[in-house]
């Protein structure tokens, strides 16, 4: 079979056979297919989309390009958090500590920054020292330890999909449900898990703008594990303003530790205890739903969260003291406020252009080859539905370099809409599904 046959035929909008969708990964995966075929067939997939059995044929083929993590050894039920990615969503680092301070074993295997949302490896990595490079050997050592470990993908879990992830960030597929949900569970079904939770994000700073469209995508990544006889639920999420207050590597780890000390924004934190409660009940250490939401206030509450990130931070090899003193994480060498020329409420916050704007300071990635400035982002001293008054401050932006920063600058000015009438307020949690 020839690669350009396939493409033309999806591009049609026909079905692939698994024998055809795996000789497209498994080529471009030894390199046998080339960056510009394998995006035209990405674009295929884009506009003409996949049917069930394609995306289950997909994610296989991901998978099975390389090794599976075999858990079976760590006593207890294994599960993991995944978001399909939000401005200002840093919940990972607040989430994995507290389901694994509550006893549930958490292979936490992440993603770097995607278009305009941010990776939960560059926040980590903002913290000086941190290593998310550890070897399966490791992992698995830290796993029977704590109970908890963050890596990156390493070249032997799904290698497949971390050259069509960093692939879609530079072909504008990001947003394509069926390489979205076989991207992410062909991840997670190769970590060995047992359970998982997914926080499917919607809105205007979220790569699915219509609630229609996540559900759909919530509903295909339920189905996929239910077809293995995996347990999966889905949170579908409000994401039409940031989450929390910080946008930006070294911010948002800032604003992780405040959470942990039970200090960080109300809609962070209440997303992030529900979040984790459902990773608790899933990992059958509470017998209901109710229960495992009170664990994982306790937990919070009580600093064994916070703990528990302290030790993982140290046995990855960060400086666990800058959860501390903010001043030893990366900091931006310039500051610029940005305030409202009248009053009123904040009827909006375009979370996608604040995302944007963060980018252009260079938070995230225009290419895959692209480095991050982990200090730079914004601050965000409003949210929506809050009264303003004329020259009211509604964010500060942090940056190292001002060759971008009037643009950015324009972009967040535009991002806040103030109006005369207060919005209605909008639900955080939309849906569950599974």
């Amino acid at each position: 079979m020839r690669t350009v046959d396939l493409i033309h035929q999806k591009r049609g909008g026909a079905e692939l056979n698994p024998d055809e969708i795996a000789f497209l990964v498994n080529g471009y995966n030894s390199g046998e297919i080339p960056d510009y075929q394998m995006s035209a067939f990405l674009m295929a997939v884009f506009f003409s989309g996949m049917t069930d059995r394609e995306v289950s044929a997909l994610t296989e083929s991901m998978m099975n390009s390389g090794a599976s993590l075999d858990l079976s050894s760590i006593p207890g039920v294994k599960v993991d958090k995944h978001s399909t990615g939000g401005v200002g969503d840093k919940t990972s680092l607040i989430v994995a500590p507290i389901a694994a301070a509550a006893g549930v074993i958490v292979p936490m295997i992440s993603g770097r920054a995607l278009g305009h949302t941010g990776g939960t490896l560059d926040k980590l990595e903002s913290i000086p020292g941190f290593r998310t490079d550890l070897s399966m050997e490791e992992f698995h050592a830290q796993l029977q330890e704590l109970g908890l470990a963050f890596i990156g993908q390493s070249e032997e879990i799904a290698p497949a999909d971390k050259k069509l992830y960093a692939l879609r960030d530079v072909t504008a597929t990001v947003e394509s449900i069926p390489l979205i949900a076989s991207s992410i569970m062909s991840k997670k079904l190769a970590e060995g898990l047992d359970a998982l939770v997914l926080d499917v994000k919607v809105g205007s700073g979220a790569f699915m703008k219509k609630q229609v469209d996540a559900r759909r995508l919530a509903q295909m990544m339920v189905g996929i594990g239910r077809r293995v006889d995996k347990k999966v639920q889905a949170l579908i999420t409000d994401m039409n303003q940031p989450l929390g207050f910080a946008v930006g590597n070294a911010l948002e780890v800032m604003e992780v530790s405040q959470t942990l000390h039970n200090e960080g924004p109300d809609d962070l934190r209440r997303l992030s205890l529900e979040l984790a409660a459902r990773m608790i009940f899933l990992g059958k250490v509470t017998p209901t739903l109710d229960d495992a939401r009170q664990l994982a206030e306790k937990k919070l509450v009580d600093g064994s969260a916070y703990k528990k990130f302290k030790q993982v931070v140290e046995a990855q090899g960060g400086n666990s003291q800058a959860l501390d003193k903010f001043e030893l994480l990366p900091n931006a060498t310039g500051m610029r406020e940005v305030s409202t020329p009248r009053s009123g409420f904040v009827s909006a916050i375009q979370a996608e252009d604040i995302g944007r704007a963060c980018t252009l300071l260079g938070a995230g990635r225009a290419t895959k080859e692209e480095g991050i400035d982990a200090a730079v982002g914004v601050i965000l001293e409003v949210k929506t539905g809050e009264k303003v008054d004329s020259g009211s401050v509604l964010c500060r932006i942090y940056y190292t370099n001002e060759e971008t920063l009037d643009e950015a600058a324009e972009l967040i000015e535009d991002a806040f809409r103030i109006s005369s009438q207060k919005p209605e307020e909008r639900e955080l949690i939309l849906e569950v599904v599974g």
